[in-house]
């Protein structure tokens, strides 16, 4: 364990993966939301939905490769065991939902009987036409989306617990780069 004088960083890739895969969710959270109210033309929103899906989901297993390849920097003494469980438990469910959620999307699309296409790229059907199954599929993927919100709000909420009121480096392990006082700190 550290304190936040001595907290490590995560490697360079899976710091931008990382910060890569929130602009995306983010967005596609918000595409998705947009989608799902649509009163008007729906075609321009689901095609951008459809493309930056297929990106989470291709960065998203480019992820877990480099994250296999890159340990973890320690956590901070304040991090205590059933935390621990809490943040590995985290990290597991926003892989599996950063998986499932294309393939719910891909799937649903694929019930409805309409031909997914990924930009020029077409992909063949991963599910039966079937009415009673794109309802489902609907539901399901809706359901993870409003978990992904949900665990970005419990993600975001304990990033700000360590980093406002703890200050224990915990953010610093995950931040794009230095802040400007820590580079001039160490030039002198």
């Amino acid at each position: 364990m550290t304190d936040a004088a001595t907290v490590g960083r995560y490697s360079l890739s899976v710091r931008a993966l990382h910060w890569l895969t929130a602009v995306l969710v983010f967005t596609a959270l918000i595409v998705g939301f947009a989608l799902a109210n649509a009163l008007a033309d729906r075609t321009v929103l689901l095609a951008v939905h459809k493309v930056i899906g297929a990106l989470i989901l291709v960065i998203t297993v480019v992820r877990i490769a480099n994250r296999l390849r890159h340990r973890a920097p320690a956590m901070p003494s304040t991090v205590g065991r059933w935390e621990r469980g809490a943040i590995l438990g985290s990290e597991v469910l926003f892989y599996a939902l950063l998986l499932a959620q294309p393939f719910l999307g891909w799937a649903m699309l694929s019930a409805s009987g309409v031909p997914v296409v990924i930009g020029p790229i077409p992909l063949p059907p991963i599910a039966p036409v079937d009415a009673g199954l794109y309802a489902v599929l609907r539901n399901g993927h809706s359901i993870g989306a409003y978990l992904l919100v949900a665990l970005v709000a419990a993600h975001v909420s304990a990033v700000l617990l360590h980093a406002v009121s703890l200050r224990d480096g915990m953010l610093k392990r995950m931040l794009p780069r230095r802040r400007m006082s820590d580079t001039v700190v160490s030039r002198q």
